[in-house]
């Protein structure tokens, strides 16, 4: 077990990116589901037993080794030319409405921030925050936009379901006494959308569109 435990750290050392349970498996055959995860929770109650500065998180659907919060201000330190490489304030308030709104069309997502997002929408596919998810029923057949697993993934998110929510994020604006944040906007579900609001393209009135982000 201890060997096992060894491999999947190097594995999660080396990889640049979440690595789910099906991943490690594929790497390393004859493993059951649990004994994968019998050897991250191990590696867990190793890494917090010794005090280390890292440790295992669970993002995106799959398991990544990251800085503690503790030592985050050295090692932005480190990135602190990547870092100056931020999303815009107009990027961030779309990515908030396309995040709690997915799966959203752009005409509503240009009715909420009132003016044309064209081109902060072509900027976040781009940066793969955000990606193509179905079409809606009606006219023309609309686009409809959602989030990706890399969004996750920058963000520290699992799932969607990890957003905060909006009620939560009024409250620690009004209890910090700092002006109205940027993602109090109208955020409610959009009516030509109805109950398909809040899942990744599926439902009724939604097309799905396959995309490499799946694992």
């Amino acid at each position: 077990m201890e060997e096992l435990e060894r491999i999947i750290e190097a594995l999660l050392f080396a990889s640049p990116e979440p690595l789910t349970v099906a991943r490690i498996r594929s790497i390393v055959p004859g493993l059951e589901k649990d004994q994968v995860l019998e050897a991250i929770d191990a590696l867990r109650k190793e890494y917090n037993r010794e005090t280390r500065s890292f440790q295992i998180v669970e993002i995106g659907g799959g398991y990544q080794l990251t800085t503690k919060p503790d030592y985050g201000l050295w090692v932005s330190k480190l990135f602190e030319e990547r870092s100056r490489h931020r999303l815009s304030r107009a990027a961030l308030e779309t990515l908030a409405i396309v995040a709690y709104k997915q799966p959203v069309l752009r005409s509503t997502i240009e009715s909420i921030r009132g003016v044309n997002v064209d081109g902060v929408l072509r900027t976040l596919m781009e940066r793969d925050l955000v990606r193509i998810v179905g079409r809606a029923e009606g006219p023309g057949r609309p686009l409809l936009f959602g989030t990706t697993r890399q969004f996750l993934i920058r963000f520290g998110l699992n799932k969607l379901s990890d957003l905060p929510k909006i009620e939560e994020i009024d409250d620690l604006i009004k209890n910090s006494g700092q002006a109205q944040s940027s993602l109090d906007l109208d955020l409610s579900v959009p009516d030509e959308l109805g109950d398909s609001a809040g899942t990744e393209g599926s439902g009724d009135t939604v097309e799905n569109i396959p995309h490499s982000d799946a694992s």
